[in-house]
């Protein structure tokens, strides 16, 4: 549980031509108790109002991680609205995941996480867009997430408006799927130089176990990252139907949809690679069982002609002349010497071994 409010920096004041007090900027990020007493703080000091008008500034952001019932249901009172429960979050239709219901917008989308370890995952994460507050559920802490709270704490103005800290999330969500996909571009180019090199080399993965195992990682997150940039688009084609929102909004929309499709466009290049990387492997391996194949099969026929005249003379009949011939014995070894080496020979001629 880790429930956090962001305000908007608290700006000059027009009338009296004074800027707001740096215990007042400093409240724009924070929970609501501090920033509220940062707000009494500097009306003290300006001789301005009481501080009853600095408490009812409403947060842009309410980040709810992993909430609680109680946590949930206050946030419910406070804005009116009717937050979507976990198993909700989870529904793939898309009437459940991008509605709006008395004009607050309902936005959920799935967030790839754990993106470096060996089983990624995605994780829903809904936005609501109620009046001028951007709320955000979440059960997970997506690194987008994390990263975006430190920029806003090192630079308040980011979060001026909740269509700021919408498309900032967005936007941070994207630059990570980006960068992901980059470096997935990366190991996808030296498992290709891994199963393409020559058997004799030492670093070459002879069963190819460990290439086998990479392979499926990358299609593994090059799916699940397909999946959550499949979100993004249809959360902005929802978004660019909103007359609400304004100018500059509808720029950054523009240019955040673009990035999704060109993204999209290098995941479905890295799922198509993955799927020839695949197909080599498993290519290469059937070589290698086929070269056993052929070696057991020669062989097997090259000591047949010998297990042959052995047998012959194995039987022992009463009626065997080479029996009673002194010469018999060396002579029967060097009959299955030859009927082995003969063969062997040949099929190196045909460049069968």
């Amino acid at each position: 549980m880790d429930t956090n409010e962001f305000f908007a920096p608290v700006r000059a004041n027009t009338d009296s031509g004074n800027a707001a007090s740096p215990a007042a900027s400093d409240s724009a990020v924070g929970d609501s108790g501090q920033a509220t007493e940062a707000a009494n703080t500097s009306s003290e000091q300006s001789g301005a109002k009481p501080a009853a008008a600095k408490a009812e500034r409403l947060p842009v952001w309410v980040d709810l991680h992993a909430p609680t019932p109680d946590e949930i249901h206050e946030i419910e009172e406070r804005f009116g609205i009717e937050i979507p429960t976990r198993e909700e979050m989870q529904e793939i239709e898309l009437s459940s995941r991008l509605y709006d219901e008395d004009g607050a917008l309902f936005m959920t989308v799935s967030v790839l996480t754990k993106a470096t370890t060996d089983a990624p995952q995605t994780t829903a994460v809904t936005f609501i867009l109620v009046k001028k507050t951007l709320i955000t559920v979440r059960y997970a802490d997506p690194v987008p997430f994390k990263t975006f709270i430190r920029r806003v704490k090192r630079s308040p103005s980011l979060a001026n408006s909740a269509e700021a800290v919408l498309f900032g999330l967005l936007e941070q969500i994207v630059d990570r799927l980006a960068d992901l996909m980059e470096q997935t571009a990366t190991d996808l180019e030296s498992l290709s130089n891994q199963v393409f090199i020559s058997p004799d080399e030492k670093s070459s993965d002879a069963d190819h176990r460990e290439t086998l195992r990479q392979i499926g990682r990358t299609g593994n997150l090059s799916g699940k990252a397909k999946d959550s940039l499949l979100n993004l688009h249809r959360l902005g084609l929802f978004l660019s139907t909103q007359a609400r929102l304004k100018k500059d909004a509808k720029a950054r929309l523009k240019i955040l949809s673009r990035d999704i499709v060109s993204i999209t466009e290098h995941a479905n290049f890295i799922a198509n690679k993955v799927t020839f990387l695949l197909d080599a492997t498993l290519g290469m391996i059937s070589l290698e069982q086929n070269n056993i194949i052929k070696i057991f099969s020669v062989a097997a026929a090259a000591f047949l002609p010998p297990t042959l005249i052995a047998s012959i003379y194995g039987m022992n009949f009463e009626f065997m002349p080479e029996l009673g011939w002194e010469f018999g014995y060396p002579v029967a070894i060097g009959l299955m010497v030859l009927s082995a080496v003969l063969p062997l020979l040949y099929f190196k001629r045909k460049g069968w071994l």
